[in-house]
């Protein structure tokens, strides 16, 4: 069954900057399309989303007019920064990109009250009306800030990355599993299937990663989940082949329809690819 990949990070330092690589230098080097693809379309991932890398803020539109340009990239979620005055005007410029489907703003690294002025949730409220949607990507111990933001913002649709983040070689399930049952609650949240076993050590198996892949899935039901590689970062504790041969083996009990949704029906119908 055809995936469509919906968080896939590529590498071109001769091109952009990433300043925190520095701090990850098991991957810190050239990621590119071709290498990704020659790994991806035999585990059956024909195309994808790139997912904007955290570039140098003066490499982040240049960054997305790059990919977009690339083939098998269907389009792009952009970096962006809902703290500025001038989110707006940033935004009419992505929207100029028939391509652009979304804008993220990396959480998980940043201050809690970031997303919680109201000049940042303001700028969130704008999103629907360039038909882009927002992706959150915040800790298990931020849920119920990044809550907060989809509470205040019920007309902009949001994609949770990376499960949300569950530590797992740490405190483990709880409370993250009640924060996310109360996360799917709300109708405008759609979840990720991503990420997960960069933090779940290098040891993880089948079995250390079902449970949170399963909970995310029943929490939010087979029509409100997508899949990610998290391709390079998935490499820092296994390869995009493990993490895709895991996600077929958790899923194989669900019907072909319900596999189809979660592997690239959703992603067509919330990101309009």
């Amino acid at each position: 069954m055809r995936i469509l990949d919906t968080h896939l990070h590529l590498v071109y330092p001769n091109r952009f900057s990433y300043p925190w690589l520095a701090d990850a230098p098991e991957i810190n080097r050239p990621w590119p399309l071709e290498a990704y693809f020659d790994e991806a379309l035999p585990l059956g991932i024909e195309t994808a989303l790139h997912m904007e890398v955290d570039v140098a803020e003066t490499d982040m539109l240049p960054e997305t007019e790059f990919v977009l340009g690339l083939p098998r990239i269907v389009g792009a979620i952009a970096a962006c920064r809902p703290e500025h005055t001038d989110f707006v005007a940033q935004v009419e410029r992505l929207s100029e990109f028939a391509h652009v489907k979304g804008v993220r703003r990396i959480l998980h690294e940043a201050p809690d009250d970031l997303s919680e002025s109201d000049l940042f949730i303001e700028n969130i409220r704008h999103l629907p009306d360039y038909d882009l949607s927002f992706d959150l990507c915040v800790r298990a111990d931020q849920l119920p800030i990044g809550q907060k933001l989809v509470e205040r913002a019920p007309d902009v649709t949001f994609i949770l990355d990376h499960c949300g983040v569950p530590d797992v070689t740490g405190t483990g399930l709880d409370p993250w599993r009640d924060n996310i049952r109360a996360l799917a609650r709300l109708p405008n949240l759609n979840a990720k299937v991503s990420g997960i076993v960069a933090y779940s050590g290098r040891d993880w198996t089948v079995d250390t990663i079902r449970p949170y892949v399963e909970h995310v899935i029943e929490s939010f039901g087979w029509d409100r989940v997508v899949w990610g590689s998290d391709h390079p970062v998935v490499t820092r504790t296994g390869s995009l082949t493990r993490w895709v041969e895991a996600t077929r083996d958790i899923i194989s009990g669900a019907s072909p329809d319900e596999q189809s949704r979660l592997l690239h029906r959703n992603a067509e119908r919330i990101y309009k690819v």
